[in-house]
């Protein structure tokens, strides 16, 4: 069971993902991998051989998430000026997450241990997307608030360039959200296993 664990915490991280109020336009689709086992062991091992393969380090990990910006701008001029009118950005969201083809006729504790890591994988993967659907709001904002230009050659470089810098800012809050969540997750996953076992106690006594 140890072995499940030791797994998730260095496999905590996924491609460039992309929620937050008033924020912009997320299309979610989900994928599955199907996992077969018996045992932690036969956990373990498949979710090294069937997991996501991330292209930059060559590693599979037990989810990931792919991400596109969609970035349409529109813009108004006069025969002095041009600015920006309109920025709208859409995030196409593909999330991977695991699937136990045994969980049905798991034992209890190692069902409870997989309830738990398969529950986080994908809080995870959904915390990439709310920090993806901030970044593109602040985007949006951003490019609407570019000073006027003298023509749309000018505003369109300028925007460019915005976007460029802001996409960089974007990749580097990613990287530092998985950095953070595994340094914590052995931490972060004993809570929240001692969590569900309590609850699960709880229940039996009603």
């Amino acid at each position: 069971m140890k072995n499940i664990v030791r797994t998730a915490a260095f496999a905590l991280a996924c491609l460039l993902a992309g929620e937050s109020a008033n924020a912009a336009v997320v299309l979610r689709t989900y994928e599955y991998f199907t996992l077969s086992g018996r045992t932690a062991a036969d956990l373990d091992r498949e979710l090294s051989r069937r997991g996501p393969q991330i292209h930059k380090t060559g590693q599979r990990h037990p989810g990931a998430t792919q991400m596109r910006f969609n970035t349409k701008v529109k813009y108004g001029s006069d025969s002095k000026s041009c600015r920006i009118v309109a920025a709208d950005i859409t995030i196409r969201a593909r999330v991977h997450l695991p699937r136990w083809k045994q969980r049905p006729s798991a034992k209890p504790d190692l069902a409870l241990i997989w309830d738990t890591l398969s529950a986080d994988i994908k809080r995870h993967e959904e915390s990439h997307i709310i920090i993806a659907r901030t970044a593109a709001f602040d985007m949006e904002r951003s490019l609407k608030a570019l000073p006027w230009r003298s023509n749309c050659d000018e505003m369109k470089t300028d925007a460019a360039a915005l976007m460029t810098k802001l996409m960089t800012e974007q990749d580097a809050a990613q990287v530092q959200f998985d950095r953070v969540e595994g340094k914590n997750f052995e931490r972060r996953f004993e809570r929240l296993l001692i969590f569900r076992i309590q609850r699960e106690m709880e229940k039996k006594k009603e």
